[in-house]
């Protein structure tokens, strides 16, 4: 069984890694991709929670609003990152996904009211000192980077308070409520600015590919990896959650050839913050085996 779980996570690792991919070779802009990923990702689950499991998704008024404010950053979230990955390429968008560990060792220690852990600051400057390595050597890419970054943080933001709410309802509620009030709240916010319109503007190969992302490569990876907390530790999850970078830049550099080929500098500063990320794992580990 614990064979099959590590083979299950790392499979729904790889679909991660390959949303990149697919944000790319979907020609419709990341407004319009974003809309129609959350729209068809929350169909999915509701069909899934309600029709398949017909389990319940009532939840109280507070949790709700909580989870939509939560779905609200997931929704920028995903737009900045498809937004960075349309101006520059996959490996710019997936590096600075890197980014999300400093931002949850400064935020995290916040919200849930914990000391900040050294090490965690000191991995947070070597990522840092690699993003500007990259910034220098591919300035062209300067938009992509910028955007890359506030994906990175609008990513922390509901990673970490996501962290607050689990357990006050089911994991599937969770998500079905965050994904489907993020596209709620662009779809108002297209409706009043007038780019409701646009949506419109979409051809049948990129709505085929978006349904695909929506279901393949978001609900089902999303639902399979709370399933897996029952078999592995939360350190294998993160650990190897770190690997979709790693995937997703090489699946890039295979299927779309030139433009994703880039300075060695960037190869070499992305392997480092990899490694500084797997390193500040280990130390963790470490740290919680001597505590307990």
């Amino acid at each position: 069984m614990q064979k099959l779980a590590l083979f299950r996570l790392h499979l729904i690792v790889f679909l991660w890694g390959f949303t990149a991919i697919l944000g790319k070779m979907i020609t419709a802009n990341a407004q319009i991709l974003v809309f129609y990923r959350m729209l068809f990702a929350a169909i999915f689950l509701f069909v899934f929670i309600r029709i398949i499991k017909k389990e319940s998704i009532k939840v109280s008024k507070k949790l709700f609003f909580q989870l939509s404010a939560i779905g609200f950053f997931m929704a920028l979230h995903w737009l900045c990152f498809f937004y960075s990955i349309k101006v520059s390429n996959v490996s710019i968008a997936l590096s600075c996904l890197s980014l999300s560990t400093l931002f949850a060792a400064i935020l995290e220690p916040l919200v849930f009211k914990r000391k900040i852990d050294v090490s965690e600051v000191v991995m947070g400057i070597v990522i840092v000192a690699c993003i500007l390595l990259i910034f220098k050597t591919e300035f062209q890419y300067k938009e992509g980077i910028f955007f890359g970054i506030l994906c990175a943080v609008f990513g922390t933001i509901f990673s970490v308070f996501n962290g607050k709410l689990f357990g006050k309802t089911s994991p599937g509620n969770i998500i079905f409520y965050e994904i489907f009030s993020g596209w709620f709240i662009l779809a108002v916010f297209y409706l009043l600015s007038g780019q409701i319109f646009q949506i419109n503007e979409i051809n049948y190969r990129d709505l085929t590919l978006i349904c695909l992302l929506a279901g393949v490569f978001t609900a089902y990876p999303m639902l399979e990896s709370v399933k897996l907390m029952k078999y592995i530790s939360p350190f294998t999850l993160i650990l190897t959650v770190n690997l979709e970078p790693v995937y997703g830049i090489i699946l890039a550099f295979f299927i779309f050839g030139e433009s994703e080929h880039m300075n060695p500098i960037f190869y070499v500063a992305s392997l480092v913050m990899i490694l500084a990320i797997v390193a500040n794992a280990l130390i963790k580990t470490r740290k919680q085996k001597t505590i307990n």
